[in-house]
């Protein structure tokens, strides 16, 4: 049988190009949306970083779970730097939740609450995702709205504390493919890994609605 970290990439695959090729994100990384659309995605980010890591603090201890844990990951400190700076220093006053925002966010808080399998699904393509092609995102977001290398603007994307994200993610995935769950449990975090990935599709599509590119 293929290695747990195997079994999630080739079954969310599908899902997970679904989301990276969204009209949205295609016209927001070929410069085709202003830096409104850039700081709208980023405040949506803000919502399901929050409820990843607010339930994290809780899973620190959890077994299954624990080890995912892992605080060179925070990405919520530098979001709100980000904000900041994209929106300025009352970003919190107007701060809202697009509806399909919301759904995802939620689904990450009850899982983070009652399934600490499930948790590491979203664990898992979030920052991953941000380790990887996040990479491409903050390059196009530099070229495109001038912010500073590695700056303010794009510090979501900036993990500081990780020397070596080659390697931080070959020791991800080792510990993916010796998570304490049997096959049965593998099989429903994969799962929980396409809903996910179709959460996160579903807030690109949303914000496609609110920036639509003209005809």
């Amino acid at each position: 049988m293929d290695p747990f970290s195997t079994l999630i990439r080739t079954a969310s695959h599908e899902r997970h190009v679904e989301a990276e090729t969204s009209p949205f994100m295609t016209a927001l990384l070929g410069g085709r949306l202003g830096v409104d659309a850039y700081a709208r995605y980023t405040e949506q980010l803000w919502f399901v970083y929050e409820a990843l890591e607010s339930g994290a603090r809780d899973l620190a201890s959890d077994r299954v779970a624990g080890p995912f844990i892992r605080p060179e990951l925070f990405r919520l400190a530098a979001l709100e730097r980000d904000l900041g700076h994209l929106r300025g220093p009352d970003w919190r006053v107007t701060l809202t939740a697009l509806p399909a925002t919301r759904v995802y966010a939620d689904r990450v808080a009850t899982v983070a609450r009652a399934w600490s399998a499930g948790y590491i699904a979203h664990h898992y393509t979030r920052y991953l995702g941000d380790l990887s092609g996040g990479q491409i995102i903050r390059d196009k977001a530099e070229r495109t709205w001038g912010f500073a290398r590695k700056g303010d603007g794009v510090r979501f994307y900036v993990f500081e504390d990780i020397a070596n994200p080659a390697a931080f993610k070959r020791e991800y995935r080792a510990l993916l493919d010796g998570v304490a769950v049997d096959d049965l449990e593998k099989q429903r975090v994969v799962a929980e890994c396409r809903r996910a990935f179709s959460l996160n599709s579903e807030v690109f599509r949303a914000l496609g609605e609110e920036f639509p590119l003209s005809a």
